[in-house]
């Protein structure tokens, strides 16, 4: 039994897919048939590409949205309630 060999494409050619795809005057279909690739296949990175655009996307105008970013902004947010609340105390406290 032979395995047909899964064909890989970057990052780049797929966003070109897309874009091409999305424009008026084109079908996912046309371009599909273009690039050799099935109309599905646009269809399943477009939805990708939504998906990450939406939720998953990392970094903005220079600002780094990442979990890792997020949850360090969490964690710094409480300090910073913790921390006020102490301050208020010690004023009230002092007064």
């Amino acid at each position: 039994m032979t395995r047909k060999k899964r064909q890989t494409y970057t990052e780049e050619f797929r966003r070109e897919a897309v874009k091409r795809a999305e424009k008026p005057d084109n079908t996912s279909a046309s371009v599909a048939k273009d690039l050799g690739v099935s109309a599905q296949q646009i269809y399943n990175w477009r939805r990708q590409f939504n998906r990450l655009s939406d939720k998953q996307f990392n970094s903005v105008d220079g600002v780094d949205y990442s979990k890792k970013e997020s949850a360090e902004l969490r964690k710094l947010r409480r300090e910073k309630a913790a921390l006020e609340k102490e301050v208020e105390f010690l004023k009230k406290a002092a007064a």
